[in-house]
């Protein structure tokens, strides 16, 4: 293991909830190395469970029996399937989240071993879900019961840990049903959870924010004639292909004024996003890309009647979802079409695994902390205190991502964090195992070093949260909400 730690006493006198007290977090450390192997073979066994989105109702069920058998004080399934394990007694919650839902393993071929049987070496564990995202779950079970052996949850709170289903389909619907459905509501949800951890991987960084997304669909209409004389017809082809070279252009083109488009880079400009650009810098640019295309046509020897595509948007802070709307619709050929585009948002309604239904609109909100908020200094210092001021390494694949980097960052792809605190306004922070560039590739590995690094920090976080630093400002940027009434 590489990196710079810190060595302690035996006990540390730290503030924290409920003021001054002692941590032992050589204990903590001791305590995490402990549960190594129970944490490698818990997650070879959830890898070994196929769970892509909607059929996660094994994987849940086996880790509802980890839980169990952690000596969790409840275990329990919401409406969608989530499975929730709960430490404690407290009114106040700390949450952490998994989604334990994987992606396919596309073409085998591209596997050197079986995705699911999977094998380990001293350092490393193969197979789908490992970095995305069920090694999550696994430091995150055993950091609760870690928190519960030593002592560590803090008077008047309780910890939520989540196995949360459908993220891979559509992130932080999840969460939607949680706030919504097992909760009364957003403002009940904030009164009860005080901030909640995402186990996605960070490349041993501490994480307070990233972009949102969200899913256009372009449709033009045409009309349809033979082939043979193209010219009785209207191509809806031909005039789709002057949108998609605009989308690129939308993503590709300067903002200096020297192309008809400008750019979505404009929003690191304070000219054009002076409120946020600060952020939308940290974040990264916004970007488009066409993903799918669609059409219909009589046959092969006709002129095509429709043509619709889909739009990946991803969104920096400034940009909302009326704002990326509007850009597609305002682009040339949207605009000489006008009387033939249709520009919207898809819906999701897919069924969990247990035949429930949440519909929601396929955003995706920015969230962004501030360094200093409460729940993202209370990682930093858990760090610190635990394993030194640097990220960790356990091998030279993970040091050539992780050296050098910054310990507080964010995540380039989208978490349950858009709808936790994105959509909802609760407080989300991110430090998970694993490592990004791993998550859905093929031969895909997380590192055992990880695991037990991560529990450890999960158990000592609750202990040196100071919810006195609060100010009400913990989100720099929040997009504006939809209110889930897209149809």
């Amino acid at each position: 293991m590489s990196g710079r730690a810190v060595r302690l006493s035996e006990n540390v006198k730290i503030q924290g909830i409920g003021g001054s007290r002692l941590m032992n977090f050589e204990a903590i450390k001791k305590a995490a190395e402990g549960y190594r192997s129970d944490m490698v073979k818990f997650l070879r066994d959830m890898i070994a469970i196929p769970s892509e989105s909607c059929e996660e109702e094994g994987v849940v069920k086996r880790i509802a029996a980890e839980m169990e058998k952690l000596g969790y004080d409840k275990v329990e399934f919401d409406k969608l399937g989530n499975v929730i394990g709960w430490m404690g007694t407290g009114e106040k919650i700390i949450a952490i989240d998994s989604h334990i839902d994987t992606v396919g393993i596309g073409n085998r071929a591209n596997w050197t071993a079986d995705p699911y049987e999977g094998y380990e070496t001293d350092d490393i564990i193969y197979g789908r879900g490992g970095s995305d995202q069920e090694g999550g779950m696994a430091s995150a079970a055993y950091g609760a019961k870690i928190m519960k052996d030593l002592g560590l949850i803090p008077e008047g709170y309780k910890i939520m840990v989540v196995g949360s289903v459908q993220e891979e389909d559509c992130d932080g619907m999840c969460w939607q049903s949680i706030v919504n459905e097992y909760f009364n509501g957003p403002e009940d949800a904030r009164n009860q959870i005080e901030f909640v951890i995402s186990t996605e991987p960070t490349d041993g960084g501490i994480y307070r924010g990233h972009r949102g997304r969200m899913e256009i669909r372009v449709d033009m209409h045409g009309v349809s004639c033979h082939g043979s004389a193209p010219e009785r017809g209207d191509n809806a082809i031909h005039k789709m292909a002057e949108v998609l070279l605009n989308v690129r252009d939308l993503n590709e083109n300067p903002a200096d004024g020297s192309t008809e488009i400008n750019g979505l880079v404009k929003m690191l400009d304070p000219k054009f996003n002076p409120e946020h650009y600060e952020d939308a810098r940290f974040l990264g640019r916004g970007t488009c890309t066409t993903s799918q295309i669609f059409y219909t046509s009589p046959s092969r020897c006709a002129v095509a009647d429709s043509c619709s595509i889909s739009i990946d948007r991803r969104m920096t802070a400034g940009e909302t979802y009326k704002s990326c709307l509007k850009e597609i619709e305002d682009l040339p050929a949207c605009k000489k079409y006008a009387k033939d585009v249709k520009v919207s948002m898809y819906m999701y309604d897919r069924p969990a695994w247990t035949g429930h239904v949440y519909e929601t609109e396929c955003f995706f909100p920015t969230w962004i902390n501030k360094a200093s908020a409460p729940h993202v200094q209370a990682l930093v210092d858990a760090h610190h205190a635990l394993w030194g001021e640097n990220r960790l390494w356990a091998d030279e694949t993970a040091k050539a991502k992780r050296e050098g980097r910054p310990l507080t960052d964010k995540w380039t792809f989208s978490t349950n964090g858009v709808s936790i605190q994105g959509r909802y306004g609760i407080p989300c922070v991110g430090f998970g195992p694993g490592a990004e560039s791993q998550a859905h590739a093929p031969n895909e590995i997380t590192w055992k070093q990880d695991l037990v690094v991560c529990a450890a920090l999960y158990a000592a976080v609750p202990g040196l949260y100071k919810p006195e630093n609060k100010d009400g400002s913990a989100t720099s940027f929040r997009q504006e909400l939809t209110g889930n009434d897209i149809k």
